[in-house]
């Protein structure tokens, strides 16, 4: 099978990675890519907001499967075009990916068909949205309605934070993302990413995992795109997934196909695990990053397989094999980052790092004159797999401290929520 990977960060490695290994594989194909992609696969520069272009390459390359990585051409309706060529896509259409692309349609769909979520309103301008603010008090989340690169989002603890937020909101912060917002209940709970293959009818749990938001050690400082993740969650039990597939998923998944827009692609639920049971925070419409990382090193089964399976809409039929082994990832960030990373930096050792049970995913590298360099905020993820996340979290820490990267750093603490777990338990 000739496939074509969209994408160039973290989670495309990943996923590069794994198709790579696939029994089922003849070709694989990767636009943009980066330089550890290209380890696994032959790269090709295409412009993926020229639809017409992507089509034409896959015709002419006979790709059977076009795996879209971010959620940027999937809102952009890439998959729309692709399928309308006739090429079978994993990834949801333009309509569909809004479960993304606007946090107000998400809200109205779960209220729509009573699945668990915050409380929330709605609003186009400031007036309004400062005067909700001011009734419901603090803490409270304010989020840009659009995609704003994970940078949308603010958990205020006084409302003079949320006021704030509003204000940066229809100033102009987000662009055209923050033109809506939505204001929201602030939960309280564990936070755990959860992950369903979909075919537009029947899911399939895809695992669970937990991302470090915040870029220091002991959740301090402001919010990124993920700092690093670790999978199983241990707070993810049998009876939660339960829980979530027949609250969350099979109701999303229904009033989806309801409303003409039926889901086909990765469904990943943002959960707060509050005292109520599980509610959704917000969803995206493709796999998380760095979550992806960590559950691609667990995953036993072929993933093309099952991902084909799911353009075809032949999920009902298919299982999965996991390893019972933790892995835990840790994002290596360029210096300033998530400000203003300092880029061109050059990565020594990033190809020798890894060791057994180790692999160092490239997010954001170039080459330059030769040499591995730095080309955005979050560069590296140094991922390791092993029988306790403890012990993963040394190997990954050993590989990371094999890389001579001076302008670069990470978070030390990646996992402690699991390990306090495991010496509870002890």
């Amino acid at each position: 099978m000739n496939v074509l990977l969209i994408g160039s960060g973290g989670r495309e490695h990943a996923l590069a990675w794994k198709i790579a290994s696939s029994p089922k594989l003849t070709k694989l194909y990767a636009a943009p890519g980066n330089p550890g992609i290209a380890e696994h696969t032959e790269l090709v520069e295409l412009s993926v907001t020229d639809h017409a272009v992507v089509a034409s390459f896959c015709r002419d390359k006979a790709i059977e499967l076009v795996v879209i990585g971010p959620e940027a051409p999937l809102v952009d309706g890439l998959s729309d075009a692709l399928r309308e060529a006739g090429i079978k896509v994993f990834g949801p259409s333009k309509a569909a990916a809004q479960l993304e692309g606007s946090k107000g349609f998400t809200k109205d769909l779960c209220a729509r068909f009573d699945i668990p979520t915050a409380a929330y309103g709605r609003f186009d301008n400031a007036a309004d949205a400062r005067a909700y603010i001011e009734s419901q008090g603090a803490p409270i989340v304010v989020k840009a309605d659009g995609l704003a690169a994970g940078k949308g989002v603010t958990v205020a603890m006084t409302a003079q934070d949320a006021l704030d937020a509003v204000d940066a909101c229809f100033d102009g912060s987000f662009g055209a993302a923050g033109a809506e917002l939505v204001v929201e209940e602030f939960l309280e709970g564990e936070e755990v990413s959860f992950f369903c293959l979909c075919d537009g009818s029947a899911a399939l749990a895809f695992g669970a995992a937990q991302d470090h938001k915040r870029v220091g050690d002991g959740d301090t400082g402001p919010n990124t795109g993920g700092m690093g993740a670790y999978s199983p969650a241990p707070a993810f039990t049998h009876e939660v997934e339960t829980a979530v597939m027949h609250d969350i998923i099979a109701p999303t998944l229904l009033g989806m196909s309801e409303i003409g827009m039926p889901f086909s692609g990765v469904l990943f639920a943002g959960l707060m695990l509050t005292k109520d049971g599980p509610k959704l925070i917000e969803y995206n419409v493709r796999f998380g990053d760095p979550e992806c990382q960590v559950l691609m090193m667990r995953l036993d089964s072929d993933l093309l397989e099952v991902l084909y399976a799911a353009a075809e809409g032949r999920l009902a039929d298919q299982a999965l094999s996991w390893s019972q082994d933790t892995a835990l990832t840790v994002v290596m960030a360029a210096e300033g980052y998530p400000a203003k990373p300092r880029t061109g930096t050059v990565i020594k050792g990033a190809d020798t790092a890894a060791g057994e049970g180790a692999k160092v995913f490239h997010a954001g590298t170039a080459l330059k004159d030769g040499a591995l360099v730095a080309s955005g905020g979050r560069v590296l993820n140094v991922t390791a797999k092993a029988s306790t996340v403890r012990e993963a979290q040394t190997m990954a820490y050993e590989a990371v401290d094999r890389i001579d990267w001076p302008e670069g750093f990470c978070r030390r603490d990646i996992g402690w929520r699991a390990i306090e777990i495991d010496r509870g338990s002890v």
